[in-house]
């Protein structure tokens, strides 16, 4: 695959969200943007976490990418805009940190900030997956929802030691946890969009995972990680993976590059780039009950599809109880039959012949 960053790349003119959005995630942005009166609260949580000293702390302390500073991660950031058609450029700032890291945070002005650690372990067709992936955060609205968790989050910290509200709100965070991590795989096929380089996306979960030394590392084997994590083990492995995960807001390296995998091999990424897309003037059409049943189609296809010792157990387990349900009601039916017969027979006489 030609990796040159001054290739062409296709554009997506009037592109929705939808587009790149995973369906778990896609289902609770649009229930949540369904809500009167959201926005007003959202807004009250962005007040109470000071959102205006944040950025403010950025310009003093980061370097904001324009024309002048970081050209080449501004020219990133454009031809990521102009691909995803985005109205909107957001802000973007380095900020100088050893720590591997991008995010977007904000929620009238979303911004970007990557840090010295990931600017220094990837390359530049990486980058432009990075940036993608955190300007699909930005489109989606990722950074307001954000927002709740990180309230919650603190606010767990205050009244958690309560009985009945800290399990409350710890059923709250895992449920935005949760949403979390599908978002993160959202943000990855909006990056996979942006740079159109299947090995570079591939790369980067590579170089998060293991760092540096890319030369030492094979991309298939990686990918192989994630077949080998899925249906090793036994049970107790099964649990231990969803305890692993509780309080994680981003999905594992390896299995992220295996869930875009996914997405590739689904054909859903070939339609994209060939204009089958979803396009935003269709967005205001969306029911919520859509969105809902193709979430649950995506969770059963995956349920059935495990090779997680866990959930292998918990399907098997109610394959059984459905087929004894079966057969207990087939037998059910046959004893009504019968009784239904003999009190017709009784009816007519037939019993006295």
């Amino acid at each position: 695959m030609n990796n040159s960053p001054d290739r062409i790349r296709t554009r997506f003119p009037d592109i929705s969200t939808r587009a790149w959005e995973h369906p778990a995630d896609r289902t609770a942005l649009v229930t949540l943007r369904s809500l009167g009166g959201f926005d007003t609260v959202l807004r009250t949580l962005s007040g109470l976490l000071q959102e205006r000293q944040h950025r403010l702390l950025y310009l003093a302390t980061a370097v904001r990418v324009d024309e002048r500073q970081f050209r080449s991660l501004h020219q990133l950031r454009q031809d990521c805009v102009e691909i995803l058609d985005a109205a909107t450029v957001p802000e973007m700032f380095v900020l100088q940190d050893p720590a591997v890291n991008a995010f977007t945070i904000g929620m009238d002005r979303p911004f970007i900030v990557l840090t010295t650690g990931l600017i220094d372990l990837m390359d530049t067709e990486e980058l432009r997956f990075v940036i993608g992936h955190e300007l699909g955060h930005a489109l989606s609205g990722h950074a307001v929802y954000r927002t709740m968790l990180l309230h919650l989050l603190r606010l767990s910290d205050t009244i958690g030691w309560l009985p009945v509200g800290g399990w409350a709100l710890r059923a709250i965070v895992a449920a935005l946890m949760e949403w979390s991590r599908k978002s993160e795989l959202s943000g990855d096929r909006a990056g996979l969009l942006c740079g159109q380089d299947v090995e570079a996306s591939v790369r980067v979960h590579m170089k998060t995972a293991g760092g540096t030394w890319i030369k030492e590392m094979d991309h298939g084997a990686f990918l192989m990680q994630a077949d080998d994590y899925e249906r090793s083990g036994d049970l107790r492995d099964g649990v231990l993976k969803l305890l692993n995960l509780e309080l994680a807001s981003h999905p594992f390296a390896v299995l992220r590059a295996a869930e875009l995998r996914g997405w590739i091999q689904s054909g859903e990424y070939g339609r994209v780039l060939g204009g089958d897309y979803p396009r935003r003037d269709q967005d205001r059409n969306i029911r919520i009950g859509e969105e809902v049943k193709e979430a649950a189609r995506t969770y059963r296809q995956n349920f059935d599809q495990s090779e997680d010792p866990l959930i292998k157990t918990v399907r098997n387990l109610g394959h059984d109880v459905g087929s004894a349900v079966g057969t207990v009601g087939h037998e059910v039916g046959d004893a009504v039959s019968k009784i239904g017969k003999r009190f017709n027979d009784w009816r007519t006489g037939g019993d006295e012949k």
